[in-house]
């Protein structure tokens, strides 16, 4: 696991395949989406303060893997959607996605990844519900990834999650394997239009200033 700085208050962990990110509001800890299963060690070298939170933006095991076992660990709350939470829980099974043509042979790419121990959730979550960090966490559904996905929106610092919603490899696109190809463009037009300096992603390098700009023009380009 790699440790990026991309703001004093927020870090990037980026796994082989995929990230968390570590925000911090003094000694209060909150973790948007926890890797795969058996990355819990390494994300707890770099847990130094009270880790009252795990957000998970959606259910594939490369963002709830090791969710489990840091909730149980730190008595931290778990929050995902509605939707999500089923899965999450082992109670559900997640539809696969619908691959475009282009996504097959990347998918085919992408190594296994053991699957996510089931996770309680703790709070279901909906659109327009706000967490408790960041001067005010603003959940925004983005399905078309999967059915329940969610971005979260710190207007004040101007800070955008987006999960797998979009991506940024070389370019802000819009993400792949999603359930629901014109749903995902739905919601990426949604995310271009909130007002977010810096956006960070659940594959791809971090836009740390311009992000509404690159996400407008991302947009645009996606149909």
């Amino acid at each position: 696991m790699d440790l990026i700085e991309v703001l004093p208050t927020l870090h990037m962990l980026r796994f082989p395949v995929g990230a968390a990110y570590l925000w911090r509001d003094g000694d209060e800890l909150t973790l948007i989406d926890a890797g795969t299963a058996g990355a819990a060690a390494e994300i707890e070298e770099v847990l130094d303060g009270d880790l009252r939170r795990i957000v998970l933006t959606h259910w594939h095991e490369d963002h709830t893997g090791s969710a489990a076992l840091l909730a149980a660990r730190y008595g931290a709350e778990v929050v995902a959607h509605r939707l999500e939470a089923p899965v999450i829980r082992g109670e559900a099974v997640g539809a696969p996605p619908v691959l475009e043509e282009f996504e097959i042979p990347i998918r085919a790419g992408v190594p296994a990844l053991p699957p996510a121990p089931p996770c309680r959730v703790d709070r279901e979550v909906e659109d327009g519900d706000v967490l408790e960090f960041g001067g005010g966490a603003v959940v925004v559904a983005v399905p078309g990834h999967t059915d329940g996905s969610i971005a979260v929106h710190l207007p004040e610092p101007g800070v955008l999650f987006t999960g797998d919603a979009v991506a940024n490899a070389g370019r802000t696109m819009l993400g792949v394997f999603n359930t629901d190809r014109a749903r995902a463009v739905e919601s990426l037009h949604r995310l271009a239009a909130l007002d977010a300096d810096t956006a960070v992603f659940g594959h791809g390098d971090p836009v740390v200033h311009g992000a509404a700009a690159a996400l407008r023009a991302a947009a645009a380009a996606t149909r």
